[in-house]
């Protein structure tokens, strides 16, 4: 079958639902434009993924005994990473190759910071100086130690480890736990000279999950260090990189190639898409990879996307129809779909993982986009954990405000 024939048309209905229509004041003639030299609004804390309004919204639910939260806490309080005797494993030298491999203090970082994350969400929930003084404890260690990242995992190391360090920083930082102003700068001081530099560059010629994921880390770890120069370059990347792995039919015939990457021309592009060859709206760059990377790619562009709406900038808007297209598309496979012939030559590898809650709550649950197989994942597999750089979404987005 031809790409022309296979290809998914968007109906123009379909096209009104998801897309927000432009509007203007009255008698307007062309966009008003801001003052000249207007001042840039200042950040909001806590702003990384989760702001205040949501963590009221979560006590209340909490308080009341409600579902899904109360067990998605449980669940949070259950894991790993929620131990009030987990030690800090710091190491002045990270460094992973492919896959991990090795592993010289990668799986300790990486689950370091997930478990900071999980303290500063129990102490912010519960008020327990304890997960305070555990999730500080956790990160006055590595930022007193690290001093670089090495091999060739290095920037997507610092993704992972960087998006979790700036959440539960943030939470610490903004929420009276008493975490004293000389290791805050020293936290600082580590995100801005051992994680900016490397997330800075992005990863062009790597699969998308890779940019998407440094994004993510690169605009929390901005907000944390009040750094408006940081956060637009983050904003920018993500709006270069998403569309560069999501395909829609008004792309053309081609996926859009990746920025600054020189991969272009339909050979380059179909090797770089894993060989798929016909492209339907919704499809990942990574699809045919495997599902359980594309949702990493996914969910690196939805957080980005929340901790932007916290700061008053609307990724969201920008990326509707994309990321609705992609986890319709992608969850119709997980919930058993017969996978056509012209997809993956007919196998693909599937499993999201815990990657559509945000986007799900944004999209259905906030806008009240029609989402019938995203809505059918969510029932089957929440509630959702922790998995690198994903902690326990159906406990902070379920119904988020």
């Amino acid at each position: 079958m031809g790409r022309s024939s296979t290809r998914t048309l968007i109906a123009a209905a379909a096209l009104a639902a998801l897309l927000p229509l432009a509007s203007a004041p009255a008698g307007a003639t062309a966009p008003v434009a801001p003052a000249p030299h207007s001042p840039r609004p200042a950040f909001q804390h806590p702003g990384v993924l989760v702001g205040d309004q949501q963590l009221g919204f979560l006590r209340d639910k909490l308080a009341a005994g409600a579902e899904p939260w109360t067990s998605a806490f449980a669940d949070l309080r259950s894991s790993k990473y929620a131990s009030l005797d987990w030690r800090p494993r710091p190491r002045a030298t990270v460094e992973c190759g492919s896959s991990s491999h090795p592993d010289n203090g990668c799986s300790d970082e990486r689950d370091d910071a997930m478990a900071a994350y999980a303290h500063a969400l129990q102490w912010v929930l519960t008020r327990d100086q304890r997960y305070a003084d555990k999730a500080i404890e956790i990160m006055d260690a590595w930022s007193a130690v690290i001093q670089e990242h090495t091999n060739s995992n290095a920037p997507l190391q610092t993704g992972w480890s960087g998006n979790n360090w700036s959440r539960a920083a943030e939470l610490i930082r903004h929420s009276g736990a008493g975490w004293p102003a000389a290791s805050i700068d020293r936290f600082a001081a580590m995100l801005r000279t051992v994680y900016v530099p490397l997330l800075s560059p992005g990863s062009p010629r790597k699969n998308g999950n890779w940019e998407l994921i440094e994004t993510d880390a690169l605009m929390g770890i901005a907000v944390f260090l009040d750094d408006r120069g940081l956060f637009d370059q983050a904003a920018g990347m993500w709006r270069k990189r998403l569309p560069a792995y999501v395909y829609l039919s008004s792309d053309g015939d081609l996926p859009v190639p990746p920025p600054k990457a020189g991969i272009e021309g339909e050979a380059a592009l179909v090797k770089y898409w894993s060989g798929q060859s016909t492209f339907v709206d919704g499809l990942s760059q990574e699809t045919c990879r495997d599902f359980g990377h594309t949702g990493w790619g996914l969910e690196a562009a939805a957080q980005t996307a929340e901790t932007a709406r916290l700061q008053g900038l609307d990724l969201w808007g920008e990326g509707r129809e994309r990321l609705v297209k992609a986890l319709e598309f992608h969850t119709a496979y997980d919930n058993g779909a017969n996978v056509p012939d012209w997809l993956c030559d007919g196998s693909a590898k599937t499993g999201l993982g815990p990657a559509v809650q945000l986007a799900y709550n944004e999209y259905h649950l906030r806008e009240g986009v029609a989402m019938p197989q995203t809505e059918q994942y969510v029932a089957a597999h929440s509630p959702f954990g922790a998995n690198y750089f994903i902690g326990w979404e159906t406990l902070t987005h379920t119904s988020a405000p």
